[in-house]
């Protein structure tokens, strides 16, 4: 194993005082809350992952795992049960009962996560835009750049010497992968590095199995739904998949929607626990998808992102046709506005026989 040792050595981060700051805060604890995103990806899946490595092995800390909303995507769902982890509803967490809380992949007041809204977490790990109230954990590190929060984890887990076991290495080398798309998508050279060093130690059959997860038949059903309801608008398409059971499904749409080979942007909306969430996909280099995705949601609701990624969610009052619609309207109109694209004359994404 000394060439395993050696691969993860290469990617060292540029602060190792950070790895310092971290180990001091955790000394001398007992149980630290460990927060995801709501219906959590493979990142925050593989940061919380991590990030409870390294409590154990620095401070023989216990950790919890905790998030709302549910897995959903195969992929995800299968990342789970490979690495048989043991996630706990965090409407089922009692706060007072951990000494330390954590964010990974979120940060708090970002809307996509279930910790309190009047509450700071003591540590926040991320790699989206920093928010204000994030400023205020004790623990803070923020790295925009990054295409992955399991990277950053990863350079801690190299810092500290600690060499990931074959499910831990899996976990992380498939997060990178998939929140840069292989690396097509706001990757930088620490990326790149952490593949690289993390691929040897990987189980590549699982890898395989991961990617090609099981979905609940529900989602051929959302699926269908998603393209009968698709819109064009010039370069942008919209579509909507009313009450969803999977909300990963929303993400997944707009993703897909993107292999229009005259599409730019593509906007997926979607209703789940009392909230319109959006999944924002673009090509377009001249114009940020978070900046517009925040645009949609002013003073409605949360949003963020990145270059070519952003997500945000909408609270519904009461959810009627009536108050769906509304806000439906104003998301489109929003978008298009943000695009300069005209919004009437929309064409379908499917030709019928009547069309």
């Amino acid at each position: 194993m000394p060439a395993r040792e050696n691969n993860t050595m290469k990617c060292l981060p540029k602060t190792p005082a950070k790895l310092d700051k971290l180990a001091h805060l955790l000394r001398g604890k007992s149980n630290l809350l460990i927060v995801m995103q709501d219906n959590p990806d493979p990142d925050s899946i593989a940061a919380a992952l991590a990030l409870r490595k390294l409590a154990n092995t620095l401070a023989q800390v216990h950790c919890s795992i905790a998030h709302g909303g549910t897995v959903g995507r195969g992929e995800n769902r299968a990342l789970v049960h490979y690495l048989n982890l043991n996630l706990r509803p965090f409407d089922q967490i009692e706060l007072e009962r951990f000494d330390l809380t954590a964010m990974v992949d979120t940060q708090p007041g970002a809307g996509n996560n279930s910790f309190p809204t009047d509450s700071v977490p003591n540590i926040v790990i991320d790699h989206h835009s920093c928010r204000r109230k994030t400023r205020a954990a004790q623990f803070v590190d923020v790295r925009k750049a990054y295409g992955a929060t399991a990277t950053i984890l990863f350079e801690y887990l190299c810092q500290a010497q600690v060499t990931p076991d074959v499910p831990l290495a899996t976990a992380l080398l498939y997060a990178i992968r998939s929140d840069t798309q292989d690396l097509g998508r706001e990757a930088v050279r620490a990326d790149v590095e952490a593949i690289g060093a993390l691929y040897p130690m990987a189980n590549k059959r699982m890898l395989s199995h991961i990617q090609r997860g099981k979905v609940q038949r529900e989602y051929f059903d959302l699926l269908a739904k998603a393209i009968e309801n698709a819109k064009i608008y010039d370069n942008c398409i919209i579509t909507s998949l009313g009450e969803i059971a999977i909300p990963d499904m929303v993400g997944e749409v707009a993703d897909l929607l993107l292999r229009d080979d005259h599409a730019a942007w593509t906007l997926c909306c979607g209703i789940f626990a009392q909230k319109m969430l959006l999944s924002l996909r673009t090509s377009d280099a001249t114009r940020r998808a978070d900046v517009i995705m925040r645009r949609i949601v002013a003073r409605r609701g949360t949003g963020g992102g990145h270059d070519t990624i952003a997500g945000g969610q909408i609270p519904l009052k009461k959810g009627t046709k009536t108050e769906l619609a509304k806000v439906e309207k104003a998301i489109r109109r929003k978008l298009l506005k943000s695009l300069a694209i005209e919004d009437h004359h929309p064409q379908s994404l499917i030709r019928t026989e009547s069309s």
